[in-house]
This record gives structure tokens, C-alpha cells and sequence, in this order.
């Protein structure tokens, strides 16, 4: 073994132009903002259409972004990470961890702007049937009278 991670892959630089809508993408993690259990990584959570890095086309939601211009991205806090971000200027030079197909922390579709409204209906009809279940079961034990 050569001391590397599991499934990860080699690191890649992207230099990207900032455009109209700056670099087209959302980040999200940090010291205190974990994206996934025990790492403080910088990631990309939503990547915008049209934007500088959908045109480019190689960096995808779910990297890890390991520098940016230079600057490591290591036990930062998310706000410095997003300064660095919004300071870097109008060409930009990032060195990524593409996603590794093992991680399964994060969420499979990260989204920067919430949950999916479908991953959360599941959620809210379990709790409903529980509840449900529950009124259910405390009249039935409850209509029971000792002989």
C-alpha cells in the first residue's frame, strides 16, 4: 500500500476565469462546519449551471478542494475559506481531490442551498405513521380493563 486513502484519486489543478457570476460554484465544510465525519475540508456542494466552472467541466460536486491559488485549505473555518474564495482574483489556480467513489458521508446530490424537498417526505411520513402506530396502540391498551 503507498499510504493513500482508499479509492482516492490524484490531485488536479483547474485554473478557472472568474466570469459575470463569479466561479459558479458553492463550497461547503471547515473546522466548524464538517462536511463529512472527521474532515475539515473545503468541498463543492452545488456547481451552477452556465457558470465558470460548469463551463470548464472538471470540477464536480463533491471535490475536495485542496488550494486554492496556492493557499491550502487546511484546518480553516468556513468564512476564511469563502475570503480566500471571493479575494482570489480573476484568474484562478485550484488543486481538487476529485470525489472518491467510496465516500458515502456526504450527502450522494450535496446541494449548498438545503435539503431536497424529497429526501425529507420520507422522513416526515415515518414520523407521522410512528405517531399514528403509537395513538393507535395506547387506545387499544388502554380500552383493555382487567377481569
Amino acid at each position: 500500500m503507498n499510504g493513500s486513502a482508499p479509492g482516492a484519486r490524484a490531485a488536479l489543478d483547474i485554473q478557472l476565469k472568474r466570469g459575470p457570476a463569479g466561479l459558479g460554484f458553492n463550497i461547503v465544510g471547515g473546522v466548524d462546519q464538517q462536511y463529512l465525519i472527521n474532515d475539515t475540508g473545503i468541498y463543492v456542494a452545488k456547481i451552477k449551471e452556465n457558470g465558470a466552472a460548469a463551463l470548464d467541466g472538471r470540477l464536480q460536486e463533491g471535490d475536495k478542494i485542496l488550494a486554492i491559488n496556492g493557499h491550502k485549505l487546511e484546518n480553516l473555518p468556513h468564512s476564511a475559506a469563502v475570503e480566500l474564495f471571493r479575494n482570489a482574483g480573476e484568474d484562478v489556480q485550484l488543486r481538487v481531490q476529485p470525489k472518491s467513489q467510496l465516500t458515502a458521508n456526504g450527502p450522494a446530490n450535496p446541494r449548498g442551498d438545503g435539503d431536497s424537498p424529497s429526501s425529507v417526505l420520507p422522513l416526515i411520513a415515518l414520523g407521522l405513521a410512528a405517531v399514528i402506530l403509537g395513538f393507535m396502540y395506547k387506545r387499544l391498551v388502554g380500552s383493555r380493563r382487567p377481569f
